[in-house]
């Protein structure tokens, strides 16, 4: 599934050609994705100019003057840019045509994504209202984390990626910050101290900074929407590295299910 650090390249890629643009014409292919794509979305949008690209989250936003598409890419989902006319491949689902010539088109094989409009003010939507800072906002420290852990019994891991403690920290990033942190992924949030909250925090804006700086990474199907990979996989440290050496001690990276999520981590040396 596409994380933050994919969603924020796709928006970096998209601004250049979707700012300021005037949407000309509006293609639906298939209604039916996690949740159906109003019907209405034609009349909402057509002729009207693209103000702002933005992202909350993992959502991406596209804002006009009279509300917002929110578009998320669900499990295997992309946008693309290409030329106007160029014909739909096999899952290309919707197309935004726009003044200058250009296209983008969204593409999702198993349909989890989801384009919805939200009227008013996006950040005021019942889809977004309720998230957590963001990790690179001013109110996202070690201090903050540590007095909402109180006494939580949840995994360290799946409180950090709890959208309403702090938007948009996904699966593969979550592993890697723990491990730069040398926090064991299953150990209560509650019990941890607040000087390793406060080593947790800069790692995950770390890890996501360097993450962004790569394009993402790409595993199975993410590609941004120029159509490149992301390359940060050759820079993972834990994610994915199963029975191989810690490159920081003498240990095996291990895996287990901690809330239904692959979870990898080194016994030796993440024991906080």
């Amino acid at each position: 599934m596409p994380e933050l650090p994919e969603v924020e390249t796709t928006a970096r890629g998209i601004i250049p050609v979707v700012r300021n643009q005037i949407v000309e014409a509006v293609t639906i292919r298939q209604h039916r994705l996690r949740w159906d794509v109003p019907s209405s979305l034609k009349s909402l949008i057509q002729n009207r100019q693209v103000f702002e690209v933005a992202r909350r989250a993992k959502y991406l936003l596209l804002i006009f003057e009279h509300g917002a598409l929110l578009i998320h890419l669900g499990m295997s989902g992309r946008l693309k840019i290409l030329d106007c006319g160029v014909k739909p491949e096999r899952h290309d689902h919707v197309d935004l045509v726009f003044s200058s010539g250009k296209m983008l088109r969204f593409n999702d094989p198993r349909r989890f994504g989801s384009i919805r409009w939200l009227d008013g003010n996006p950040l005021d939507s019942a889809e977004l209202s309720h998230l957590g800072p963001e990790p690179f906002d001013e109110k996202f420290t070690g201090k903050m984390l540590f007095e909402v852990s109180r006494g939580r019994s949840i995994t360290i891991k799946s409180f950090i990626m709890d959208g309403r403690v702090v938007a948009g920290i996904g699966n593969i990033y979550a592993n890697e910050a723990l491990f730069r942190s040398g926090i064991f992924p299953g150990r209560q949030a509650g019990r941890i101290a607040l000087r390793r909250y406060r080593l947790l925090v800069p790692n995950i804006q770390a890890v996501l900074t360097e993450a962004i700086e790569a394009g993402g990474t790409t595993l199975r199907d993410y590609m941004a929407a120029t159509g490149q990979p992301g390359y940060f996989e050759q820079s993972l440290q834990v994610y994915n590295r199963e029975g191989q050496s810690c490159i920081r001690c003498d240990g095996i990276i291990r895996k287990q299910i901690i809330s239904q999520r692959a979870t990898y981590y080194c016994g030796d040396c993440q024991r906080y």
